[in-house]
């Protein structure tokens, strides 16, 4: 599954992080690696973009980007 088809108020772990280049280098600065659980807070209001908590962080993401990221587990 992907992280830009989960809902809001749903968890999972990272399973893989996708992309190449300095969009994944970014995304894995953040903080989003393999094994990492995720809270999805809530999306703008266009749905675009998408609020997640990451290790106690508040980090916003294009739904593009989230779809570059697989999770698993979710709760």
């Amino acid at each position: 599954m992907q992280l830009s088809e989960l809902k809001e108020s749903q968890q999972a772990t990272v399973v893989k992080v996708g992309g190449s280049g300095a969009l994944r280098r970014r995304i894995l600065e953040m903080g989003i690696l393999k094994g990492t659980d995720l809270y999805v807070e809530k999306y703008a209001p266009l749905k675009d973009p998408m609020e997640l908590i990451v290790k106690g962080y508040h980090i916003s993401l294009r739904v593009e980007e989230a779809a570059q990221i697989s999770v698993d587990n979710v709760k």
